[in-house]
């Protein structure tokens, strides 16, 4: 059974075809190259869209923009291929790196998406961080100072752990069904219903 799992909610895209023995291959690019990366990867594994049997897409929170495009991608496909979908928040996905770290997203806004007590919005200074725990996400890059600061440790720009790898999520996903099914995590308004007078 073939699984083409994918998140286009932060500053990357992961891509991944995960089969009955495992990840396949894997993808880092951005939104634009999510169809195309897709495509690459099945061709890479003598695959074509009709053999895949489901689709796991990353539900944010993020980039509004970015959430829209996985979703869209995710429900065209259960559309064209009848295959069901299942959706897994990206920051659980970047949670999965290791046990105990906290996953946090630039939300821009001077603001961060953070798996703290749930999922929350909140400035990068309400983070309240046990010293030596480990913080991950492009959140937690941009905001290294303020986190290490007060004990955090943050991994190296480049860490593989700052990436929410779609393999990640097929393994976090539980609950396959129809594509509409499928709610995105905002945790806030939309930017421009925020600009709105």
């Amino acid at each position: 059974m073939l699984t083409l799992a994918f998140d286009t909610a932060t500053s990357v895209t992961t891509v991944a075809l995960v089969g009955d023995t495992g990840v396949l291959g894997e993808r880092v690019s951005t939104p634009g190259r999510l169809l195309a990366d897709a495509d690459e990867l099945l061709r890479e594994h003598g695959a074509v869209p009709s053999e895949l049997a489901r689709v796991v897409v990353g539900t944010g929170p993020g980039s509004f923009t970015g959430i829209r495009i996985g979703l869209a991608a995710a429900r065209g496909l259960s559309f064209s291929l009848s295959i069901p979908v299942a959706g897994v928040s990206t920051l659980d996905a970047l949670a999965a790196a290791g046990p105990g770290v906290v996953p946090v997203i630039d939300a821009k806004r001077n603001e961060v998406f953070a798996l703290v007590d749930g999922a929350r919005c909140l400035a990068p200074a309400e983070l309240e961080p046990t010293p030596g725990t480990t913080y991950v996400g492009d959140g937690a890059v941009r905001y290294r100072a303020i986190l290490e600061t007060r004990g955090a440790d943050v991994p190296p720009d480049d860490s593989p752990l700052h990436v929410p790898w779609a393999s990640h999520h097929v393994a976090l996903a539980r609950e396959f069904g129809p594509a509409e099914n499928v709610e995105p995590i905002y945790l806030r308004v939309p930017d421009a219903e925020a600009k709105a007078p």
